[in-house]
This record gives C-alpha cells, structure tokens and sequence, in this order.
C-alpha cells in the first residue's frame, strides 16, 4: 500500500481546505493510497473535503501568521511562536522521522511548512511541496528580527525536491525545482435547486455569500443588510445575527463552495481558496484588500486578472453604506482570462500517481 504524508501548515483554515481539496481528488481516483495528514486543523474539517479513511496526526511545525482576525496579524506573537518552534525542533524532527518511519512512508508532501524539507532530508524520502507562496516572502516583508528568519526559511525551502506553483504566486525562487499547475480547490456537492429549497432562497432574488474564513472578522457589520432587503445573504458564521435576508448555512458538511452555486457575489478577503473556488464556479468577487500581508498583493492581482472583481477597502466594509451591492463589476483585466487552467489537483495528482507506479 503506498502511503502519502502531508503536512499542513499551522496557519487559519484555509492551507487545510485547498490541501485536503487535492487529497480527496487523489483518494477518489487511487482509494488503495494510505494517506496521512498531519496539522493542527481539526478533523471535521477535513472531513468536509476527504470522504474516504485517513490518519488524523496532530503536529505543529510552523506558525504562519497569528492573527486577530481575518485581516489583523499580530506580529510580535508570530515571532515569540516561532522562537519556541525552534527551541523544539530537534526532537520534533526526531520524533517525526521515528513516525514516519514506523508507518512505511513514501512520499512526503506539504502545504507548505518549511521543516517539513528537514524532516524528510532526516528520513530520506522525497518532499514535494504546493502552495503560491512560503513564509520566507511573508516575513522578509516585514524587515526588522523578521529578516534573519527570512533567510533561514529560504534554505530550509531550497531543500525541497518538487513544488507545484498554483497561480497568482510570488516568484518563490527559494525552491530549486517548480512545476506550475492551475487552480485547485473543491467542487461543488450540490444541484443549485437543492439548495434554494433547503434554504428557502428565491432564485428571483440577488444572493451573496459573505465568506471570510475560519478565523472570520471581529465584527461583521450585520446592520447593514437591512438596507437591502431585496437581496438575500448567507454566511457560515454561527455567531451572526437572526436576520430575515440572512441564511445560516453551517450545517449537513457544506463549504462555502457549494453554496457560490446560488449566489451573484462572493464577498471575501483576499484567500487562496475562496478566490479559486469562485473562479471555478464563475461567480464574481468583492474582495476586501488587507494590509500586513503581502500575499494578498499577488491574490488581488490575480483576482483582477482573471475575475469580473470590486475591490474594497476594509473601510467600505465596516463603516461604508455596503454600495459596492450594486456597483457594476469590472471585467478582468487579461484578454486571455477564460484560458487559465482551473485543474490544478489533476496535474499534482497525476505526478503522486506516477511516482507511486
């Protein structure tokens, strides 16, 4: 039985989701595969995604960005989180090779924490990485003590034997051998009349998805939707108020992609899988723009590019009258937008499979 360990970085939701939206693809087109998926999202929410039987392993090898909310990161945390990840890493990447070997792995691949290249130099199997951008452009960014880190993530990045670029990545020059490939992320689970009925929604009726990802924002401007009473909105936020316009849409396993089925708009933040899963589906995008993190620079240009778009600022979110409702989009800026490849998990999974032969 061959067997696949992934590593997702300890970072939001949102690695999770488009890494567990490749693994399901490969689960669904090679079921004998033993998969192993080690990060510190829970469980439920993989389960959303991989239908079939994987090895839940609980383990912390990066920190990402700590952040407030959705669109506030707290830097100065993210730093103190990453010196006690070093003062552990030996016994980390000790306990980690013991594991894999015990567990007779072949192929190591990631999204996209950087020890994972030491743990698998460590074992002696290939690591292969994804992802369209690694922590060292993050925090070289940021200047200052960041700046040391930067480069010690770098090297640690050039150990990598394969990565596949996904779209509207930085250069990620760190990384020796790359391979580009198109968007990846889920496909929807349901016809969009099952949903209008389980959700009494008028299809007569314009629809947005509000979706900021699993850390959400602090305070969603709800009050807002009162002004448009001839639209109707769904969220995935249990908090939110009982609104008449506003569907709750957190249960039976639905992600935020099987609901773009049934909506106009997605209103989100600059992330990698809501904005992919929106160009799948084809739904257009009102995205807030988000200071501090320079990823979202590379996610607005290619939302610009390659989806009808309005971009926002966080302002207009919070304390503006919401008119970008019923603004016009603007085209994509790229004649040739239609001609993006939007099958990125078959070209990574077809690569698994391959080596597995």
């Amino acid at each position: 039985m061959p067997t696949l360990y992934t590593a997702i970085t300890n970072h939001g939701f949102g690695h999770a989701t488009r890494t567990a939206a490749v693994l399901a693809d490969l689960q669904q087109r090679s079921p004998d595969i033993k998969l192993i998926i080690a990060t510190t999202a829970p469980r439920w929410l993989l389960e959303e995604y991989i239908a079939g039987d994987f090895i839940y392993h609980q383990r912390v090898f990066d920190v990402g960005v700590i952040q407030i909310d959705s669109l506030v990161t707290d830097q100065e945390a993210t730093f103190a989180a990453w010196q006690k990840i070093y003062e552990q890493q030996a016994d980390l990447i000790t306990e980690e090779v013991k594991f894999l070997q015990e567990n007779k792995v072949d192929l190591i691949f990631g999204d996209i924490p950087p020890m994972l290249t030491e743990i698998a130099k460590a074992a002696q199997i290939p690591c292969w990485m994804a992802g369209n951008f690694g922590w060292d452009f993050i925090y070289r960014d940021w200047g200052g003590k960041y700046a040391e880190l930067a480069d010690r993530l770098s090297e640690t990045y050039s150990h990598c034997d394969r990565l596949f670029r996904l779209p509207f990545a930085e250069p990620m020059t760190s990384f020796p051998n790359i391979q580009n490939v198109g968007l990846t992320g889920a496909k929807p689970n349901h016809p969009p009349e099952y949903l209008r009925e389980k959700f009494n929604l008028d299809g007569d009726r314009p629809t947005a998805l509000l979706t900021f990802g699993g850390l959400s924002l602090q305070s969603i401007p709800y009050q807002n939707l009162a002004k448009f009473p001839e639209w109707q909105f769904i969220t995935f936020d249990r908090g939110a108020p009982d609104l008449p316009n506003l569907t709750k849409a957190n249960c039976d396993r639905l992600r935020p992609v099987d609901l773009m089925v049934v909506c106009e708009r997605v209103v989100t933040k600059p992330g990698y899988g809501t904005l992919a899963e929106a160009l799948r589906v084809g739904v257009p995008v009102v995205c807030l723009t988000r200071e501090g993190f320079l990823e979202a620079e590379t996610l607005i240009a290619g939302v610009k590019n390659y989806s009808e778009h309005l971009i926002i600022s966080p302002q207009e979110f919070y304390e503006g009258d919401w008119s970008f409702l019923n603004a016009d989009f603007l085209p994509p800026d790229l004649v040739e937008a239609k001609q993006l490849d939007m099958h990125g998990e078959e070209t990574i999974n077809q690569a698994i499979l391959d080596y597995f032969a």
